[in-house]
């Protein structure tokens, strides 16, 4: 989430309040931090690189023939970082799923599209 204080550093440290000597402190720098906002993600991947696609679903009626994503922002993450990823947003969906119950989610593969 944003911190309130636009254009400020926030000292937030990761881990628990007894963080072990000699670990450095995580200061969280969000000046020149943007939002966006998607309903549609997508991800692609190689050997060297993880790049996520994010953008917005221009189609507003059920049983059309072609949908129109429109993508707005690409993120490209190292294998390591987009794992790092993965495990925040699995425990985030986790602690979400048991406040506010379980997300049905169906993922699908477009036809034919493979990782590479």
């Amino acid at each position: 989430m944003a911190n309130e204080k636009s254009g400020k550093e926030t000292g937030a440290p990761i881990g628990s309040p007894n963080q072990p000597a000699g670990q450095p402190k995580i200061v969280w720098d969000d000046s020149d931090m943007r939002s966006a906002y998607a309903n549609v993600a997508n991800v692609a991947g190689g050997r060297e690189e993880i790049v996520l696609l994010f953008g917005m679903n221009q189609s507003w009626h059920a049983g059309q023939k072609e949908v129109k994503v429109k993508l707005s922002d690409r993120m490209v993450l190292s294998p390591f970082a987009a794992k790092r990823l993965a495990i925040l947003l699995n425990n985030v969906l986790k602690d979400y799923e048991k406040r506010y119950g379980e997300l049905e989610v169906i993922a699908r593969r477009p036809e034919g599209a493979t990782v590479q």
